[in-house]
């Protein structure tokens, strides 16, 4: 009998919901990238991309543990001498909780082409509201 290998073509793509209310934003962000890779599927391969389509709802009500949302800040560089940027997560999260959720699932994505057609699956919403109802999603429990 030989190995079974998936074909990117042949990958049957389903639709889950996950629902960030009250949970930490990194243990969202961490089941969420795992369903996006594809490894809760038996027939995981790392390099084909088998993973499924994420929708993230209550953004705005995920929580982060300890003293993280006063202290950890989230850096960028516009790409200019100087164009260190920063914003605090509190601000973060206030302004933009779906970013907040993208940037956590981002890290935890492999850094290549693969990681970024995942990523392109998540779809984050900073409430209950969302768009995707035509897909018939499933609920995914943490």
């Amino acid at each position: 009998m030989s190995t079974f290998m998936p074909k990117a073509n042949e990958v049957n793509r389903n639709w889950y919901i996950l629902d960030a209310a009250g949970k930490p934003l990194g243990r969202v962000a961490a089941q969420a990238a795992h369903i996006l890779r594809g490894k809760h599927k038996p027939t995981f391969v790392p390099h084909v991309d088998c993973g499924d389509h994420v929708i993230i709802i209550n953004c705005e009500k995920a929580v982060l543990t300890g003293k993280k949302l006063e202290q950890k800040n989230f850096y960028w560089h516009t790409g200019w001498i100087g164009g260190l940027k920063s914003i605090s997560y509190k601000e973060l999260m206030s302004k933009n909780p779906e970013k907040a959720m993208m940037i956590a699932v981002n890290g935890m994505l492999p850094n290549n082409s693969q990681g970024r057609n995942q990523l392109k699956r998540l779809r984050t919403y900073r409430d209950t509201a969302h768009k995707h109802e035509a897909q018939k999603p499933v609920a995914y429990e943490i």
